[in-house]
């Protein structure tokens, strides 16, 4: 049977002064991004790859990737502008457009960290409505503020890749549990009892409140099941450390490996815990990177705990506290479900290479 011939996509034909003129676009990483963008599917359709091969090198779609293609080929560098559109002739110029869009972007106002539509109305003579309009239709939002942390550890990758192959590859006869603590628990009484929930009004709590102690939490999640071992200690030191994973090596099989998955705090790696796992040549330690709690799966069970017991509960004594730790992971337990990990190793990686290479920082 004969092969259908792939067909070929027509060569862009970059001159110097096009090619010259999208690494100027496509260079500019604080102005009209939309355009920065397109620019760079050029470039990449330029170096003969297919559209699908730019779409996932970018992180877009094929179809946009084809689309501005076959704009560009129509109409050169003219097609990569955005298209007149119908209706009343616009009142603002390209111009006055892209001067409020770098001002918003490349400058500061004298008297705030952040521009707010007034200040840029007041500073770039259009109307509050207008400045709100231009920063809608590019996505500027100069009143929000994100944080971020990445890893510095000089072993991320391949602790991640340590880490992640557990998840996705278990060994065999084996268990693997991901440790952590969460520490300084507070036992929280309201200082005026709670206002119930009624129709059309929330429930309703005081914003001052009392302090009866604290206690920490021990906990292992079995990967597999969904199961968490877990126990309160008054203190989080390397001692009650010990005492844990006395409870985890009563809890697990003996015809079993146990492979643990646990951050670089101080408190696991005292001299006690070393020669306290040296002794058990079934126990293997995997440690997460430094600065990446999110790769250690217990921190999940942590985040339901808080939000359904701790955040809002009313606790008028540590051991009310206990209890109702105690009581959730009865629950939880009851019928246990494994939080679902999807993302490889390969795939963590590479998003987080598109991270850094998309917000690489500013020369000062």
């Amino acid at each position: 049977m004969a092969r259908m011939a792939v067909s070929r996509l027509p060569d862009l034909g970059l001159s110097e002064a096009e090619r010259g003129e999208l690494a100027s676009l496509s260079g500019r990483r604080r102005t009209a991004q939309a355009l920065a963008v397109r620019a760079r599917i050029i470039l990449a359709c330029a170096d003969g790859l297919q559209n699908k091969d730019v779409a996932a090198r970018l992180d877009l779609d094929p179809m946009t990737v084809s689309k501005w293609r076959r704009r560009f080929l129509e109409h050169r560098l003219d097609g990569l502008l955005d298209a007149p559109r119908s209706g009343a002739p616009r009142s603002i110029d390209d111009a006055r457009i892209e001067a409020t869009i770098i001002r918003t972007l490349e400058s500061l106002p004298a008297d705030a960290t952040h521009w707010s539509s007034r200040g840029m109305a007041r500073a770039s003579g259009l109307s509050v409505s207008s400045v709100q309009r231009i920063w809608r239709a590019f996505g500027l939002q100069p009143h929000r503020l994100e944080t971020f942390k990445l890893s510095t550890d000089p072993d991320f990758v391949a602790k991640v890749r340590d880490v992640v192959g557990l998840y996705m590859a278990p060994p065999e006869r084996a268990v693997v549990l991901c440790v952590d603590e969460k520490s300084q628990i507070q036992a929280l009484d309201r200082s005026q009892p709670m206002l119930p929930l009624r129709p059309g009004q929330p429930a309703r709590r005081s914003h001052d409140y009392k302090r009866h102690g604290t206690t920490s939490l021990f906990a292992a999640l079995d990967v597999a099941t969904g199961r968490v071992i877990g126990k309160c200690y008054p203190r989080h030191r390397a001692a009650e450390f010990r005492k844990f994973l006395d409870e985890i090596e009563t809890a697990v099989p003996r015809d079993l490996d146990v492979h643990l998955v646990m951050d670089n705090y101080a408190t696991h790696k005292t001299k006690l815990i070393r020669d306290w796992l040296a002794q058990r040549p079934r126990w293997h330690v995997h440690l997460t990177p430094t600065s990446a709690s999110w790769i250690n799966q217990v921190e999940r069970f942590f985040a339901l705990l808080t939000d359904k017991q701790i955040r809002r509960g009313v606790h008028r004594s540590v051991a009310a506290l206990k209890d109702a730790i105690h009581a959730f992971l009865d629950q939880h337990n009851a019928s246990p479900k494994p939080f679902r990990w999807t993302k490889s190793a390969n795939d963590i990686l590479a998003s987080i290479e598109r991270f850094c290479l998309r917000n690489r920082p500013l020369p000062a």
